[in-house]
């Protein structure tokens, strides 16, 4: 049976020596088997010497069929969102601590593979985030997030004030250290923390968490995925404030500033084993079979 993936991209966590070895063993199983590998920098950096062909990020997501990445989930966040707006998917080895995303431990990975590369695996879509930073009517800062969108305080001890609108519709004023725009994936990230609800992959919806709200009736509310939220900062030019997207990307945000959340028009396609179960997968990583 011809491989549904012909030609696979490695990205991996840079600057982790745990990395290496794994990657080498990935490289050479690929290699053993024909097929065409190309390596992103972050992976090329692990070799002083190879035939797999080295290509930047948005060259390499055009030419492959399949992206593997070596890390932990904050790796496959980083990657997300150049593949999913290629539309395409991502198996995850995972040698960090929770391993939501990147599911397959290095120890299983030959085995894993040789099923999904036979065509023997499950896809999952997961949504993704598009923020806008819009100032003085225009946009200033654009991305996306497959995890989450925050709003939060930046170098300072004191609360910031965000006005937040679902539709045009007010919803609330927040004085907190920040509010959460959260996707399901994210729901068990930051907004977690945070003591929001964990919402199954599947659903078509977000959640909005306050971080350290100053009234106490300020709590997580789930909205449909579909609709449009707008945050408004309250303050000065130096509010010192600024949106994360995914705890990777920046902007600093001044005040009267307006941060606009849509869900993203692509989704992530996410490579599983046959057999994967999300929930088998909450219950070890939250602990939640443990006896006390």
């Amino acid at each position: 049976m011809t491989s549904p993936f012909q030609t696979i991209a490695l990205i991996a966590k840079p600057g982790d020596t745990a990395v290496a070895s794994t990657l080498a063993t990935l490289l050479g199983e690929l290699e053993r088997r024909k097929l065409p590998v190309l390596l992103d920098p972050t992976a090329a950096a692990y070799f002083d010497a190879t035939d797999a062909t080295v290509l930047p990020r948005e060259q390499l997501v055009t030419r492959c069929d399949l992206a593997i990445v070596v890390g932990g989930d904050g790796t496959l966040l980083n990657a997300s969102r150049s593949l999913a707006a290629a539309g395409v998917p991502v198996l995850g080895v995972n040698l960090g601590r929770l391993g939501f995303l990147a599911d397959v431990s290095p120890d299983e990975m030959c085995e894993r593979l040789s099923e999904i590369l036979a065509g023997d695996y499950e896809e999952e879509h997961r949504s993704l985030l598009h923020a806008s930073v819009i100032r003085e009517g225009r946009s200033v800062s654009e991305s996306d997030a497959l995890n989450d969108v925050v709003v939060h305080k930046w170098d300072i001890a004191r609360m910031i004030e965000v006005d937040t609108h679902i539709d045009d519709r007010y919803l609330h004023t927040v004085r907190a250290d920040g509010l959460i725009v959260s996707t399901p994936t994210g729901s068990t990230a930051y907004a977690l923390s945070g003591g929001g609800p964990i919402l199954d992959p599947g659903l078509d919806a977000l959640v909005l968490v306050p971080i350290c709200p100053h009234t106490l009736s300020n709590r997580p509310i789930v909205v449909s995925d579909r609709v449009c939220i707008d945050i408004r900062l309250h303050g000065e030019d130096d509010s010192k404030a600024q949106v994360t997207c995914d705890g990777q990307v920046n902007f600093a945000l001044v005040g009267g500033d307006l941060i606009r959340v849509r869900r993203n028009r692509h989704e992530l396609r996410l490579i599983h084993p046959r057999g994967h179960d999300h929930f088998d997968i909450m219950r070890r990583k939250l602990r939640w079979a443990e006896q006390p």
